[in-house]
């Protein structure tokens, strides 16, 4: 038997904090998969990367921001890049340079295939899938269409790259 989805409003959602932070999608909750080792330590390997980097590229790297990509939908990107000269926001509504998940093992493609669409529709244009069970990344442009990275990750017409062989060796 099927249990009914309480609804909140967004406003409600934007005053309370979740622990871990969940996706807002049309009045219902939505959990996100993290707090394992690899997720984590992924997560953090990227954050250092991109904020050593802030100055040079010219950006602002936020992780698990809250983002919110329509009037009724707010998701949080594992980690996000921003411009530089973004405006600072609680919750982001401008669009990001380059929104990263990172699959956990729970993680199923159509589900964050739905995320990125999200993204998509947002306006983002740098959508990233990092795999750190694998050791694998993928640019997602739409549609379900997926290019598999092996070696180094970019932001076109942008010097915002990674390295992912040495990216993945620091997991282990």
């Amino acid at each position: 038997m099927a249990t009914a989805t309480q609804l909140i409003s967004l406003e409600e959602y934007l005053r309370t904090s979740y622990h871990p932070d969940r996706d807002f999608v049309e009045g219902e909750l939505q959990e996100r998969n993290v707090g394992e080792r690899e997720h984590n330590r992924l997560q953090l390997l990227l954050g250092n990367w991109f904020y050593s980097k802030e100055h040079e590229w010219q950006i602002y790297v936020l992780p698990e921001q809250r983002t919110r990509v329509s009037s009724q939908k707010v998701r949080v990107p594992d980690v996000c890049l921003l411009r530089a000269d973004a405006p600072r926001e609680s919750v982001t509504t401008v669009t990001p340079l380059l929104c990263i998940e990172i699959l956990s093992p729970e993680d199923r493609l159509p589900r964050v295939a739905k995320v990125l669409d999200d993204y998509l529709a947002m306006g983002v244009e740098n959508l990233w899938i990092l795999d750190p069970i694998d050791h694998v990344a993928y640019t997602y442009s739409g549609n379900g269409n997926l290019k598999l990275v092996t070696d180094r990750i970019t932001v076109p017409g942008t010097p915002i790259y990674i390295d992912l062989a040495s990216l993945f060796r620091n997991l282990d």
